[in-house]
């Protein structure tokens, strides 16, 4: 306004209203100098940049910790922040710490043949499921997926392929389990104890104890459901099932 503007054209051209100018200029008038306004609460301990170095972090190694993106904060900026800091952060970016989803790897045949299945009985009533026993073999092992590992991923990204973990349906070293459940109920667990897994030992530990049993209980409208793993495909398992009318 010294150089002749009206306090109208000083607040058109810088863009604020017309009463941020005059009190700007009554403090500049009264030689109170003019500064920013103490903000309330704590400062910021991170800038914008130190912000997106958090975030850019946790997207590109989705298993980090907030431990360790506190120890790379430091060796980047020397200065030390902490895990509620990095929280907050990586929060406000929309990434959250999540269980990854855990899927055994299919190929393409098998994905059509499973979408195939599903578009033929997605009619089923509930009668007709209850004659399906659904069984599946486990793994337990020292190298499995451990369910403590968490991933960074925004909301709504679960099946997002960068967010998942492959499992394979067979892997050494271990105990495997096998058991089965239905809507009317469940089979015991059973334990495969050493050995190499095949046909013979699925119809002699699983079949003959086990499915028999449960299809008597059923009927004979018993439909058995496993993971198509060759053992199951065995000649001898095949021989078994259609000898004794299971499908």
């Amino acid at each position: 306004m010294e150089m002749g503007l009206s306090q109208a054209d000083a607040a058109r051209y810088i863009n604020v209203s017309r009463s941020v100018v005059q009190r700007l200029w009554d403090q500049y008038q009264s030689e109170d100098p003019v500064s920013r306004r103490h903000a309330s609460g704590r400062p910021r301990v991170t800038t914008p940049a130190e912000d997106s170095f958090l975030s850019l972090s946790a997207r590109r190694r989705r298993n980090t910790t907030v431990q360790q993106l506190v120890a790379d904060h430091f060796v980047a900026s020397g200065r030390r922040i902490s895990v509620t800091t990095v929280r907050r952060r990586l929060h406000n970016a929309g990434l959250y710490a999540r269980r990854p989803v855990v899927y055994i790897l299919l190929n393409g045949g098998q994905r059509r043949a499973s979408l195939c299945w599903a578009r033929e009985h997605v009619s089923w009533t509930r009668q007709q499921w209850a004659s399906v026993l659904f069984t599946d073999e486990s793994v337990f092992t020292l190298e499995s997926y451990s369910r403590r590992l968490l991933i960074w991923r925004g909301q709504r990204t679960r099946y997002h392929q960068s967010n998942t973990l492959e499992r394979h349906s067979y892997r050494g070293g271990g105990i495997m389990v096998w058991a089965g459940i239905s809507l009317g109920g469940y089979t015991d667990l059973h334990v495969f104890h050493g050995g190499t897994r095949t046909g013979v030992r699925y119809r002699d530990e699983i079949l003959d104890p086990y499915v028999r049993p449960y299809a008597g209980a059923i009927g004979n409208d018993l439909i058995l459901m496993d993971d198509n793993a060759r053992l199951h495909r065995a000649v001898v398992v095949e021989d078994y099932l259609e000898g004794h009318g299971l499908e």
